[in-house]
């Protein structure tokens, strides 16, 4: 059966066509970025789509919590100044590769990225995330799981994921 030639009612749609279709408003996309090439992919989506939609551009780089000894305890990275060198790093990526005017901040957390990335998401009330992938597989993918898979299952908004090898559209 030819669709174009089907009723509404048949093809389980609400069509009037005095109501015009909602169009799709961005105006905050999240963008976690570790300053790898693959990340660096994923920012290189997030540009057009935030030229197109009139959307700012959130970078986030998230530190695992990681700890360092010392004679009397352990210090989290934070305090040893690591922090500092990744947001020198981020702010280098996004002076290179996000247009001034789409840049909306750069934000540097520790912890687990995954969470981080959707504590920010709902802080900064993001539109959409876009996020990639590794492409790791087999064991590793077991025992570490995706940090993408976890955020696209507890993100507050459509998660985009750019795979490392894909067909592109930029």
């Amino acid at each position: 059966m030819n669709v174009t030639a089907m009723h509404p009612e048949q093809t389980g749609q609400d069509v009037n066509p005095r109501i015009p279709a909602q169009e799709l408003k961005l105006r905050t996309i999240l963008v976690p970025i570790d300053c790898s090439a693959c990340s660096e992919k994923a920012l290189r989506y997030a540009v057009p789509f935030a030229r197109q939609f009139g959307a700012s551009i959130t970078l986030l780089y998230v530190s695992e919590a990681q700890f360092q000894a010392t004679e009397f305890a352990y210090l989290p990275i934070e305090e040893l100044g690591i922090t500092e060198a990744a947001r020198e790093r981020l702010n280098s990526v996004a002076h290179r590769m996000v247009p001034a005017a789409l840049l909306g901040a750069t934000m540097v957390r520790c912890g687990l990225a995954c969470e981080q990335i959707d504590v920010v998401a709902r802080e900064i009330d993001a539109d959409l995330i876009i996020v990639s992938t590794h492409g790791c597989t087999g064991l590793k993918h077991f025992l570490v799981g995706s940090t993408a898979e976890r955020v696209v299952r507890h993100a507050p908004c459509p998660v985009l994921v750019v795979r490392e090898c894909e067909h592109e559209f930029v």
